[in-house]
């Protein structure tokens, strides 16, 4: 960790409650380096990072201005903050909530072209040669089954599942719960799930998802 990630999260920080806006001059780097105690160099370091985020722009002669895409990054930023700093527990229990629901919602508005992107991720889960590349997989299609929903905030919302999912402590849960019988079970319940997709079968396909969540939550958690 460098000797700027303090100064460059306080800033971030200000960034995220309004205190500068878009388009807004920051201070100066000697301001800067005065208020927060620290050395022009550490504060010249804050600032590329914060450049390099897109968060910052800086000209020559006249200063340190907010960009106007700042809300977007920052946003994005807030994702990431959010992922790693869920629990697998958590996440299973959003699951629990979430995806039952959601599941007749891709009933409603799945199209042929979801239902083979669906096929897809099955396809390449059962042929994958390594528990990393079944689970992209298994989240790959739970995502396209999100997507077929055709719900914009739905599918962000399983893109940073997505996200919470690839962290570690899924990953070391995931590989010591998943035996090759235990995927095998997944797949099959996978399969069955886009099947009832397929027929378009709500009551079905929303019992075999909340089913197979259980089962995973059991694998995983132990409850």
């Amino acid at each position: 960790m460098s000797m700027s990630t303090p100064l460059r999260d306080t800033i971030l920080d200000q960034l995220q409650a309004g205190q500068w806006r878009p388009g807004d001059r920051l201070p100066t780097e000697r301001e800067l380096a005065s208020r927060f105690n620290v050395s022009r160099t550490t504060v010249r370091k804050a600032l590329l990072e914060l450049k390099a985020q897109g968060l910052i722009e800086q000209t020559v002669g006249s200063g340190t201005f907010v960009t106007e895409h700042v809300s977007a990054r920052l946003g994005r930023r807030v994702q990431q903050d959010s992922s790693q700093h869920t629990s697998p527990a958590a996440l299973m229990e959003a699951r629990l909530a979430m995806e039952p629901a959601i599941i007749e919602m891709a009933i409603r508005n799945a199209n042929q072209a979801d239902l083979q992107r669906m096929d897809a991720c099955c396809d390449h889960a059962e042929r994958a040669e390594t528990l990393e590349a079944f689970e992209h997989w298994d989240a790959e299609l739970h995502q396209a089954i999100a997507d077929a929903a055709h719900n914009s905030f739905v599918a962000n919302v399983f893109t940073l599942m997505k996200t919470v999912r690839a962290q570690g402590d899924w990953g070391q849960l995931k590989k010591k719960s998943v035996t090759p019988e235990r995927r095998l079970a997944y797949q099959t319940e996978h399969r069955a799930i886009v099947e009832a997709l397929r027929d378009r079968d709500a009551q079905r396909a929303r019992e075999l998802t909340l089913a197979h969540l259980l089962h995973v939550r059991q694998n995983l958690l132990g409850y």
